[in-house]
């Protein structure tokens, strides 16, 4: 087993993390959920989520058959709904496909919606015994210091580069454990900013610390200012609790969720309830709230909310098959089983 390996293994034997959920019962579906979660998410905040989620779907034939909606409601609040769609038809092919199985072999793991190459490898390394090799953002922050790799990941040569490197270093015993440790490592001491160098198993040998460059690598990439997008969102409320709820296209921004109707930024509270059909005898009163900014990966988002009190339940308000009055007090205490953007929540709580 070569140094790296060696040094890290030692390590984690003494600091590492072996007590999380998935690391107990461990099976390919539940090591698959747990790193599509870990994606893009602390596992502080994931822990809440994978446990709920497991709860519900303990295994992959019981996650083929729910409906889409309800695996949105319990991603709610965690963010990136792609993974929860993809999630849901990966299901449904393993199950079609692979007589609910996940399959062993890296290529056929990474035909499936939303496994890329690292979550393939750390599928068959900590629950196959596979030799799977792993490039997550923790792992990609280790190697670039420890070998002084310039360049931004977004580069296909410095990718590259990176997945040499992340083979070479993988050793061909204790997978599970090397898998773990190096992702450990990246989460709890080789972290973004302040990194405990000084406690790290590998400072012998990194070449960012022997040239003084931590701060520095890996390199950061030279993004460009965030378009910024303005909507309105119409709260529209009834006397008994009851709140209008849209559902976005499966793809694109928020797909498949349920929001309060969205609309452009020059859409006046008038167009919008003759839209839907409202008399404006039918309203009892309209609230401007003060924007908030919701950011996603290419842009921000400056939410208008307008809160719209209705006297009594209109009749032609509902007018598309995207469209339904739901219970908010069953919205807020997440008893309705759709899903919500963090958006629609703060909307909701308003």
């Amino acid at each position: 087993m070569n140094w790296f390996a060696n040094s890290l293994l030692a390590w984690f034997d003494l600091h590492g993390r072996k007590d999380l959920p998935w690391q107990t019962d461990i099976n390919p579906y539940r090591v698959w959920i747990s790193e599509i979660m870990l994606q893009q998410t602390q596992v502080p905040t994931v822990i809440q989520y994978y446990q709920r989620f497991m709860e519900r779907f303990p295994d992959v034939a019981t996650l083929a058959d729910a409906d889409i909606d309800e695996v949105l409601h319990l991603w709610t609040g965690l963010g990136y709904y792609a993974r929860a769609r993809n999630l849901h038809k990966a299901a449904g092919r393993i199950v079609a496909e692979h007589n609910g199985q996940l399959p062993e072999e890296q290529q056929q793991l990474e035909s499936l919606p939303g496994i890329g190459p690292s979550t393939a490898g750390a599928i068959r390394a900590i629950s196959m015994q596979q030799r799977g090799v792993i490039l997550d953002g923790n792992v990609k922050r280790v190697l670039a210091r420890f070998h002084a790799i310039d360049g931004h990941y977004s580069s296909a040569s410095v990718l590259k580069v990176l997945w040499q490197r992340a083979d070479a270093n993988t050793p061909n015993q204790r997978l599970a454990d090397y898998t773990q440790a190096i992702m450990d490592l990246g989460a709890t001491l080789c972290v973004r900013s302040r990194p405990d160098c000084q406690a790290c198993p590998l400072k012998e040998r990194c070449q960012a610390l022997k040239e003084q460059r931590v701060g520095e690598l890996p390199s950061k990439k030279n993004a460009a200012p965030k378009p910024v997008r303005q909507a309105r969102f119409f709260v529209l409320r009834l006397p008994e609790g009851s709140v209008l709820l849209e559902q976005r296209p499966l793809q694109g921004i928020w797909g498949g969720l349920w929001n309060p109707p969205e609309r452009g930024a020059e859409t006046s509270v008038e167009a919008f309830l003759n839209h839907q059909g409202v008399h404006s005898s039918d309203v009892k009163q309209v609230q401007y709230k003060e924007s908030f900014r919701h950011t996603f990966s290419h842009f921000h988002l400056d939410i208008e909310p307008i809160y719209i009190e209705l006297k009594k339940v209109p009749t032609m308000v509902v007018q598309e098959s995207t469209q339904r009055w739901v219970q908010l007090a069953r919205l807020t205490e997440s008893q309705e089983a759709i899903g919500l953007s963090a958006a629609a929540l703060k909307l909701l709580r308003g």
